[in-house]
């Protein structure tokens, strides 16, 4: 059986593993644990960012980058919406009680923003050198557009769309919204994020680049975790050089992306997967990689 066909999605994130991350975030560890669905599950607030849903977040994403049997994960929603970014009801709330001198001390305000910050900018922020899939199931807005920014490879729903809404409601996000523009161009990311009322559906998506695959509702989780069954079938440490190389080679002149390249897979020396590669190649058999 196949890791598709074992992911049943009435069961998405309720086995006993889950319970650590708390309601707001579920994870189900699928293909004997090598590949993590992670489901933000705040449906009743179309997964805004609120109520707890981002430390859990920041914990899930460490479970899985800390996971040596965790090989590549996909991110999710729950009910109608991937994520509508910030939970203005919350915001409003905090705003009200910062002005009443009752709202939570600065302590705990600063490690949920470095907490956000961190699940931001995941690979350089939190070191997720492992492939992470997004399927995007409804709207993605604002912070939850930042979160589907993350993905490695992108599956959108048909019925789905983008927006960055911040300049509707004079909120923050100038620092999570550089990368956008590498991602899908100038001209669009200026439309995208200076007009808040723009929208992207998954064809525009889909004509940008930034998505991979648009899909019928129904056929989303299916295509992403046919993506992530791919994904095992490679070679775990030339995956997490090759995702390091592109994020970071991106900004470097060619001659020192070059170098940094070959430094970086030195670690690919005396490795076990390093004789297992070709060995299966010549024998023309699938390989059997372990990270060793």
């Amino acid at each position: 059986m196949t890791a598709r066909e074992a992911y049943d999605p009435a069961r998405h994130g309720r086995d006993t593993p889950q319970a650590t991350f708390g309601p707001e975030v579920l994870v189900d560890r699928v293909a004997d644990g090598r590949i993590h669905v992670i489901t933000l599950n705040r449906p009743h607030r179309l997964n805004a960012l609120g109520g707890g849903l981002r430390a859990a977040l920041y914990d899930a994403w460490t479970d899985f980058r800390d996971d040596p049997t965790a090989r590549v994960a996909i991110l999710t929603g729950a009910g109608r919406a991937f994520s509508a970014g910030a939970d203005l009801i919350e915001a409003a709330e905090r705003r009200a009680a910062a002005a009443r001198s009752e709202a939570p001390g600065p302590e705990a305000d600063s490690e949920v923003r470095a907490q956000w910050r961190a699940a931001t900018t995941l690979a350089e922020g939190m070191g997720v050198w492992k492939p992470v899939i997004g399927a995007i199931n409804g709207p993605a807005v604002a912070g939850g557009f930042a979160l589907a920014m993350q993905a490695d490879i992108r599956v959108m729903a048909e019925d789905a769309w983008v927006g960055i809404a911040e300049a509707r409601w004079n909120m923050g996000g100038a620092s999570w919204m550089i990368p956008v523009t590498r991602q899908i161009g100038l001209a669009s990311a200026l439309e995208l994020i200076l007009w808040g009322d723009t929208r992207y559906d998954a064809q525009r998506c889909y004509e940008l680049g930034w998505v991979q695959r648009v899909v019928p509702p129904d056929q989303l989780l299916p295509a992403a975790m046919e993506y992530a069954e791919r994904m095992l079938q490679m070679a775990p440490r030339a995956v997490r050089n090759f995702k390091q190389a592109l994020y970071r080679g991106y900004y470097m002149e060619p001659l020192v992306g070059s170098a940094y390249g070959d430094a970086l897979e030195q670690n690919l020396a005396g490795m076990r997967d390093s004789i297992e590669g070709p060995r299966a190649f010549s024998e023309k058999r699938a390989p059997h990689f372990t990270d060793t």
